[in-house]
């Protein structure tokens, strides 16, 4: 078990938040999640968490593929009804859900994320670790704020820019490296 104090500070953490749909042979689930992440730059390859307890779990082992559906602050009800197992509720919401290009995305999300499983992490964590492709996505709301979501904090939308327009310390440390004579400071 994590220290009560480590999981109060480690629940500070704010996420955005994504629904994880897979789909084989005829079936489809979905959960809601906060640790999925982009874990690439030069390659567009996520990485998820995935409980083997999770009904979805065995439906990305047998496709090798999932979908992620980056909700936007509207879509708290799509969230939270993917937050609990689907067979609590008999699976009576997954209109959530529809299928694009084979996809089992959620419906006006900021966007979706087509994933090919590339590599697995199994059994050595209370999740297993799914490293995955992007191979098909789709714009959806781009430009409305996400959801977010922290364990101490709990659902929240995003709100107005951390910094002014126009003001970062990125500009105001290459304008002192001018200044000091280092020449072109877009080169340091």
């Amino acid at each position: 078990m994590i220290d009560r104090e480590l999981k109060r500070c480690l629940g500070q953490m704010m996420k955005g938040v994504q629904v994880v749909a897979a789909a084989h042979d005829g079936t489809t689930r979905a959960y809601c999640s906060h640790w999925v992440c982009q874990v690439s730059f030069q390659e567009p390859i996520l990485l998820a968490s995935v409980s083997p307890k999770h009904d979805t779990h065995p439906l990305i082992e047998a496709s090798g593929r999932f979908a992620v559906s980056i909700l936007a602050g509207d879509q708290i009800d799509a969230g939270q009804y993917f937050s609990y197992p689907g067979r609590k509720f008999r699976y009576i919401a997954e209109e959530w859900l529809e299928d694009v290009d084979g996809w089992p995305v959620v419906p006006d999300a900021v966007s979706w994320l087509g994933c090919q499983v590339q590599d697995t992490i199994a059994g050595r964590y209370d999740h297993d670790l799914f490293f995955a492709r992007v191979v098909a996505y789709g714009e959806g709301r781009l430009g409305e704020p996400p959801l977010l979501y922290s364990s101490r904090l709990g659902w929240r939308v995003t709100g107005d820019p951390a910094r002014k327009k126009g003001d970062s310390v990125r500009d105001r440390l290459l304008a002192r490296l001018g200044e000091a004579g280092f020449g072109d400071a877009e080169d340091a």
